[in-house]
């Protein structure tokens, strides 16, 4: 079996995080599309294992949630009979920033439903410490969720969007544009200046930058849900941990109190298991 070096491991890691493409950084780098997909399945879990474990006790005082869609295999309207409720089509991935921290302190890869909306509620609701002022857009499935997840404890408010006919033509994949935002108060006492989704709405941005997979309109879209999940929690890892936020001058996780240093690449990848790093070698290609 042919085994990856540290410093080719290193290599496959840092074009990934910075949004190269599976076959793009086969490539770059000689390395085996299995071996790639291998490596990222097992750092995938890696991450989100720590992530799990790690990021709790957060002194977060405002937080903003958002879901971005991307797809599976297909979109929707492709999405054979036979395909239906296999995980192909549409999915969305859940996430929750500190406002003033940046830190991604949950996320959640899933469909745009109330079961989903509530694990990732559920999920967010332990890793915090003190009651917190939340913001969410205008999707009613957080109601409950939040309800459910955080009872009386929590200052929660909407930022309800309206938006304008949707661009044809030519513009038919930009956004309608938005002609106003109402406010809406949905539990506690939110401070109105502060009810916001600005820098959850920037994330999406840097998800879409950062992991090919995510890039509208293209052909480097996940094939496997398994694939997308590894990829998210590999991202929202290197993005906490080992990326210098410019406003804040240091990681999130060093904001937040859960780091003391910015990681290195070599520090992402030793989160995995001794066997996992050793294991890995140009086996048949998987879907990507």
């Amino acid at each position: 079996m042919n085994r990856l070096d540290n410093s080719r491991r290193a290599a496959v890691v840092k074009l990934l995080v910075e949004g190269m493409s599976i076959r793009a950084v086969c490539r770059v780098t000689g390395v085996a599309k299995g071996t790639v997909l291998k490596l990222l399945a097992d750092l995938g879990e890696a991450c989100r294992a720590y992530h799990d474990v790690n990021v709790r006790g957060l002194k977060s005082q405002r937080i903003q949630c958002d879901e971005i869609w991307s797809f599976v295999g297909t979109k929707d309207k492709n999405v054979l009979p036979d395909e239906v409720g296999t995980g192909i089509g549409s999915i969305w991935t859940w996430t929750a920033i500190d406002a003033d921290l940046k830190l991604i302190a949950a996320y959640h890869v899933g469909t745009r439903d109330a079961g989903c909306a509530y694990e990732f509620m559920q999920d967010l609701a332990p890793r915090l410490d003190s009651r917190v002022q939340l913001t969410t857009d205008g999707l009613k499935l957080y109601i409950n969720a939040v309800s459910d997840a955080f009872g009386s404890g929590i200052d929660y408010a909407m930022l309800v969007k309206m938006y304008g006919e949707t661009p044809a033509g030519a513009g038919r994949y930009s956004p309608p544009q938005c002609i106003g935002a109402e406010l809406v108060p949905v539990m506690g006492e939110p401070a109105v200046e502060h009810i916001s989704t600005s820098y959850v709405e920037r994330q999406n941005l840097t998800m879409r930058m950062s992991m090919r997979r995510f890039t509208r309109l293209t052909n480097g879209f996940s094939k496997k849900v398994a694939n997308l999940m590894h990829a998210v929690a590999l991202h929202f890892m290197h993005y906490n941990f080992c990326r210098k936020h410019i406003t804040l001058k240091q990681t999130p996780a060093m904001a937040a109190g859960i780091a003391d240093h910015v990681w290195t690449i070599d520090e992402l990848i030793a989160l995995m298991p001794e066997p996992k790093r050793a294991a890995w070698g140009s086996k048949k290609a998987l879907a990507v």
